[in-house]
Protein backbone atom coordinates (compact mmCIF):
# COMPACT_ATOMS: atom_id res chain seq x y z
CA UNK A 1 0.00 0.00 0.00
CA UNK A 2 1.35 3.39 -1.01
CA UNK A 3 0.48 6.21 1.38
CA UNK A 4 0.14 9.85 0.35
CA UNK A 5 -0.21 13.03 2.40
CA UNK A 6 -2.77 15.16 0.62
CA UNK A 7 -5.73 17.50 0.98
CA UNK A 8 -9.28 16.27 1.60
CA UNK A 9 -11.80 18.94 0.53
CA UNK A 10 -14.60 19.97 2.88
CA UNK A 11 -16.83 23.01 3.12
CA UNK A 12 -19.42 24.34 0.70
CA UNK A 13 -19.46 25.78 -2.78
CA UNK A 14 -17.13 28.82 -2.92
CA UNK A 15 -16.13 28.31 0.78
CA UNK A 16 -13.63 25.43 0.76
CA UNK A 17 -11.44 24.26 3.57
CA UNK A 18 -9.25 21.20 3.63
CA UNK A 19 -8.10 18.49 6.00
CA UNK A 20 -4.50 17.37 5.59
CA UNK A 21 -4.67 13.58 5.69
CA UNK A 22 -2.63 10.41 5.27
CA UNK A 23 -4.46 8.24 2.76
CA UNK A 24 -3.96 5.19 0.56
CA UNK A 25 -2.91 6.75 -2.75
CA UNK A 26 -5.43 4.60 -4.65
CA UNK A 27 -8.41 6.12 -2.81
CA UNK A 28 -10.37 8.99 -4.31
CA UNK A 29 -9.71 12.57 -3.19
CA UNK A 30 -12.44 12.75 -0.56
CA UNK A 31 -12.49 9.06 0.33
CA UNK A 32 -11.77 7.40 3.63
CA UNK A 33 -8.40 8.34 5.10
CA UNK A 34 -6.05 6.73 7.60
CA UNK A 35 -5.25 9.72 9.80
CA UNK A 36 -5.84 13.48 9.85
CA UNK A 37 -2.66 15.46 10.53
CA UNK A 38 -3.84 19.04 10.01
CA UNK A 39 -6.11 21.57 8.35
CA UNK A 40 -5.79 24.25 5.66
CA UNK A 41 -8.20 27.16 5.11
CA UNK A 42 -7.37 29.08 1.91
CA UNK A 43 -10.08 31.69 2.60
CA UNK A 44 -8.36 32.88 5.79
CA UNK A 45 -5.71 35.62 5.77
CA UNK A 46 -2.33 35.18 7.45
CA UNK A 47 -1.44 31.80 8.87
CA UNK A 48 -4.19 29.65 7.40
CA UNK A 49 -3.03 26.16 8.33
CA UNK A 50 -2.40 23.88 11.29
CA UNK A 51 -0.32 20.74 11.08
CA UNK A 52 1.11 18.22 13.53
CA UNK A 53 4.74 18.05 12.41
CA UNK A 54 5.43 14.93 14.50
CA UNK A 55 2.71 13.00 12.65
CA UNK A 56 3.88 14.38 9.30
CA UNK A 57 7.47 13.29 10.07
CA UNK A 58 6.23 9.85 11.11
CA UNK A 59 4.38 9.37 7.82
CA UNK A 60 7.20 10.71 5.66
CA UNK A 61 9.60 8.49 7.60
CA UNK A 62 7.67 5.36 6.64
CA UNK A 63 7.52 6.37 2.97
CA UNK A 64 4.43 8.55 2.53
CA UNK A 65 4.68 10.99 -0.36
CA UNK A 66 3.29 14.50 0.31
CA UNK A 67 1.54 16.38 -2.48
CA UNK A 68 3.10 19.65 -3.64
CA UNK A 69 0.69 21.74 -1.55
CA UNK A 70 1.18 19.63 1.58
CA UNK A 71 4.97 19.75 1.10
CA UNK A 72 4.73 23.55 0.96
CA UNK A 73 2.59 23.69 4.12
CA UNK A 74 5.06 21.43 5.98
CA UNK A 75 7.94 23.69 4.91
CA UNK A 76 6.08 26.81 6.12
CA UNK A 77 5.22 25.13 9.44
CA UNK A 78 8.88 24.17 10.00
CA UNK A 79 9.99 27.74 9.27
CA UNK A 80 7.42 29.12 11.72
CA UNK A 81 8.42 26.59 14.39
CA UNK A 82 12.13 27.36 13.97
CA UNK A 83 11.58 31.13 14.18
CA UNK A 84 9.42 30.67 17.31
CA UNK A 85 12.16 28.61 18.98
CA UNK A 86 14.87 31.17 18.26
CA UNK A 87 12.79 34.11 19.51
Amino acid sequence: MSVALRLNRKGTKDRPYYKIVAVDSRKRRDGRYIEQIGTYDPMKEGENFTIDLEKADKWVGVGAKPSDTVRSIIRKARTAANSAESA
